[in-house]
């Protein structure tokens, strides 16, 4: 997190805030009241740090195979040089299917440079969305790379309890 300096108390608070919130009418209230700060410190604390651009937003996260979404692929595409990225990757955002999207540097004998994660609900939904998407954008080299179980689901954990209390992670 840089050079930004919490108290205990926002450390305490952010470490809350980081995995899931209370499940009640009033969670920035419970959190405050947990941590021995007001609500209003707590919600000036998060603006702050989206006003700082230190974090891009604050929501839920939706566990999509819960959701009855239990069809995704990572899809590797290869956009040659002279596609506009900028725009691409807007049409690929976009799309409500997909929850990420990221260019990368391609490397030897991998072609592919841009990467969108795609949700379905049923088999062919992935492929579909990208024959989509090559219509679109005019891309026409790709992968679906299917998940066929997944390992590790979890956000980043910045502040962590240890035995002298809410501490950056080493």
């Amino acid at each position: 997190m840089g050079n930004l300096n919490f108290t205990d108390k926002q450390k305490k608070a952010l470490a809350i805030m980081q995995r899931n919130l209370p499940d009640t009418a009033t969670p920035f209230a419970d959190i405050a009241a947990q941590v021995g700060l007001e609500e209003e410190e707590i919600l000036s604390l998060v603006k702050q740090l989206k006003d700082d651009k230190v974090i891009r937003r604050f929501g839920a996260t939706l566990r999509h195979q819960k959701a009855g979404y239990g069809h995704n692929a990572m899809v590797a595409w290869f956009a040659e040089e002279g596609i506009d990225l900028d725009e691409t990757g807007r049409i690929f955002s976009a799309r409500p299917e997909i929850s990420h999207c990221y260019v990368r540097r391609n490397c030897m004998d991998w072609p592919y440079n841009f990467y969108t994660m795609i949700h379905g609900k049923d088999p062919g939904d992935c492929l579909r969305v990208a024959e989509e998407l090559v219509e679109e954008t005019g891309i026409q080299q790709f992968d679906i790379l299917e998940s066929v179980r997944e390992l590790k689901k979890t956000s980043m954990i910045y502040f962590c309890e240890d035995e002298e209390g809410y501490n950056e992670p080493v």
